[in-house]
């Protein structure tokens, strides 16, 4: 398709647009046009380092699953404050590797940003077969039960919203 070729990802390109027009607090002509450029230019230059979208995704499992994210967001950044204002040898810090179930690039990418999204955790390194993630968490009590929290909470919606 033509368009795909001049705007790989148009609602990038009006969001890009946007944020500009926001950041400049300008609707002048010139503004605009600067605004169109990089709304344009952007996302041509940055199209290889996309993976591909999903051809298909369900809406209210995607809502569910940004409303648990925020809710843990807020959660997480709790119990990281009490964890650093309390005394460091409380902390269990630790690596564990993280069979994934996903098969979409899409979805394991937005997998690892949840947990980074999240504070304590961090998404270190996925393998080279993408069959797994290494995480870096924070406070680690039990590794099994961290991985059934990350499973049950993030990768099974996951799975259902992108991989039905």
């Amino acid at each position: 398709m033509k368009h795909q070729r001049w705007l790989p990802h148009p609602h990038l390109s009006i969001l890009l647009l946007i944020i500009w027009l926001l950041l400049v607090n300008s609707v002048a002509p010139g503004q605009i046009v600067l605004g169109v450029v990089i709304a344009i230019l952007v996302p041509i230059y940055t199209n290889d380092f996309w993976t591909d979208p999903p051809a298909r995704l369900r809406l209210l499992p995607l809502l569910r699953y940004a409303g648990v994210v925020l809710g843990d967001i807020v959660v997480a950044n709790v119990q990281v404050a009490i964890l650093i204002l309390g005394p460091a040898k409380r902390l269990r810090p630790a690596f564990i590797h993280y069979p994934l179930e996903l098969e979409s690039e899409f979805a394991i990418t937005l997998l690892a940003s949840t947990i980074s999204l999240t504070p304590g955790t961090v998404s270190a390194d996925v393998d080279a077969d993408g069959r797994g993630l290494l995480i870096h968490a924070l406070d680690v009590d039990d590794d099994e039960a961290l991985l059934r929290h990350i499973r049950e909470r993030y990768e099974r919606p996951l799975k259902e919203i992108f991989e039905c």
